[in-house]
């Protein structure tokens, strides 16, 4: 496994986890439960590859090797990713796509809030500009939450089994190591120390108003994104993703 200086692992793992939930949700083309929700998805999807770019092209900078966006897009096998553990996980049914995507809203939000206060210039200027559309997804993946949980006795049941297949990965995203406390000390990137007690309290009043029974927090285990130590999902995902640069490399129109 490749290691880099404390701030490119971070940015890194920012803009890995954005581009596979990206990469998820535009499984659903030609798949969801209706157009509009289709329409809605692969847009949510797009804003996510918009911002997975910005911040591995900010990675290719501090790198400064001559890599770019799309060789760490498309070069690197999972144990060179660094994206949240949640995001790699499989859609599921609807209620799981969704319950991932708040899940993951509500991190990014709080965590791009704080990181607009950075005091390197390029990781507050892609944050400011990423939060716009974030804020748009968790409304909306709110809003799905509360009409899921709160619906029919069918969609409750289908949040609840979500839940259970989905919460222990939360536990992967609202620890922080060494290396990033360091860079909050130095104010290289905002304090985002509390970000896991706001995550807490937005999807504890959600869930109340869906009707949802908060889970304990959720405990560690052998899984470690940071060390690069993914589930196998993330495998088979990355052989689909790159499967052209793969078979041929700097292919271009």
């Amino acid at each position: 496994m490749q290691k880099y200086d404390d701030l490119t692992e971070f940015v890194l793992r920012m803009g890995d986890s954005a581009l596979i939930q990206a990469q998820r949700l535009c499984e659903w083309t030609g798949k969801a439960p209706a157009l509009e929700e289709e329409l809605a998805l692969m847009n949510v999807g797009l804003d996510l590859v918009g911002q997975a770019r910005n911040w591995l092209d900010y990675a290719a900078e501090l790198i400064g090797d001559g890599t770019d966006a799309d060789a760490l897009a498309y070069r690197r096998d999972e144990r060179n990713y660094r994206n949240v553990l949640m995001v790699e996980q499989p859609n599921g049914d609807f209620a799981v796509t969704m319950l991932k995507q708040f899940l993951y809203d509500v991190w990014q939000f709080h965590m791009l809030s704080k990181l607009r206060e950075s005091k390197d210039d390029r990781v507050a200027a892609i944050a400011t500009k990423s939060l716009k559309e974030v804020t748009y997804h968790l409304r909306r993946s709110s809003d799905w939450i509360k009409r899921l949980g709160d619906g029919t006795e069918e969609s409750h049941q289908r949040m609840v089994k979500a839940i259970d297949d989905v919460w222990r990965f939360t536990y992967d995203f609202l620890q922080l190591t060494e290396q990033e406390n360091a860079l909050i000390d130095s104010q290289v990137i905002g304090d985002v120390r509390d970000v896991a007690a706001q995550w807490q309290t937005k999807v504890n009043a959600v869930f109340v108003a869906s009707t949802l029974t908060v889970p304990k927090p959720a405990e560690p285990f052998y899984l470690n994104s940071r060390e690069g130590v993914h589930s196998e999902c993330l495998g088979a995902l990355l052989a689909e993703m790159q499967y052209l640069q793969r078979a041929h490399p700097n292919a271009s129109w």
